[in-house]
């Protein structure tokens, strides 16, 4: 059983679910005003208006960073742009110590350009995130790698699933301290045969840094760009909810929502005001 509804002051929003329309402090502040305890920001636009100015104005909003989103992808066709990839991270976890990050969110990249050879990609990103771990714990950051569904493999994520991640966790990170774990997207892992399973595992080591919320909208118009706000969809939210509450996840509850031809084109605060009675309703 879900032991009570949530509190917004436990709820993130991720800047991707307003759409990106208006500016990042804009945002911010709508985001406080509805009432959220917190905000996944997206490097552009934090960069575009200055790390250090946005870092000021959360921290007197009070608002908690659940995560900074998101990494440059890990593979590439040449050794040479791998280690661009990788010194384009330790910039952005810098800038995630600097707002105060809970974790930064890894989503590791697919297929090279050109390549067919899935095994090597998968090489590249636990090479590439285990090339990350010592500036992140240096600065302070967790890493939190977020499986992307099976059909992200060629382009966007050669992680696929809990298990996946957390193979890699394990084996770059034996030990456990604290700095590299899993983002839990519902969006991504709702479909998992070993759902329940593979989140208990990931709890017992402490390594669910992140849980994300959204719905799977049948039909689904766009794969990338047609996620459903909660409860329009298909997904067992609740359930979703208390296998991650029972495998010891108490941390923020954020909303991500890409939605170009229906959410995207309402009013902000209507979107804040709809995610708002949804996470205490359905989630």
């Amino acid at each position: 059983m879900i032991k009570e509804p949530l509190h917004l002051a436990r709820c993130s929003i991720n800047t991707a679910t307003l759409g990106h329309r208006e500016t990042i402090d804009v945002t911010i502040d709508r985001i406080a005003k509805a009432g959220f305890g917190g905000l996944a920001p997206w490097r552009h636009e934090v960069e575009a208006a200055g790390v250090s100015r946005i870092a000021r104005q959360i921290r007197a909003l009070e608002l908690k960073v659940s995560g900074y989103c998101r990494s440059t992808y890990f593979p590439a066709a040449t050794q040479a742009q791998r280690l661009v990839n990788i010194q384009s991270n330790v910039r952005a976890l810098n800038d995630a110590a600097e707002l105060g990050a809970e974790c930064f969110v890894m989503v590791v990249g697919g297929l090279p350009e050109g390549s067919r050879d899935l095994s090597a990609a998968r090489t590249q990103v636990r090479d590439g995130i285990g090339a990350l771990l010592e500036a992140a714990r240096k600065l302070g950051v967790r890493l939190a790698i977020e499986p992307l569904h099976p059909m992200y493999a060629g382009e966007r994520s050669v992680i696929n699933t809990i298990d996946q991640a957390n193979v890699i966790a394990r084996e770059l990170d034996p030990h456990n301290d604290g700095f590299l774990g899993i983002a839990v997207d519902v969006y991504h892992c709702w479909w998992d045969p070993r759902l329940e399973a593979a989140v208990s595992s990931i709890g017992k080591d402490d390594r669910i840094f992140a849980y994300h919320v959204s719905d799977w909208l049948v039909p689904t118009n766009d794969l990338l760009l047609d996620r459903g706000m909660m409860g329009d969809g298909v997904i067992d939210l609740r359930g979703f909810r208390r296998n991650v509450e029972n495998a010891g996840y108490a941390g923020m509850v954020e909303v991500e929502i890409f939605s170009r031809d229906n959410w995207w084109k309402r009013p902000p605060d209507q979107v804040l005001q709809t995610c708002a009675a949804r996470l205490q309703s359905v989630c």
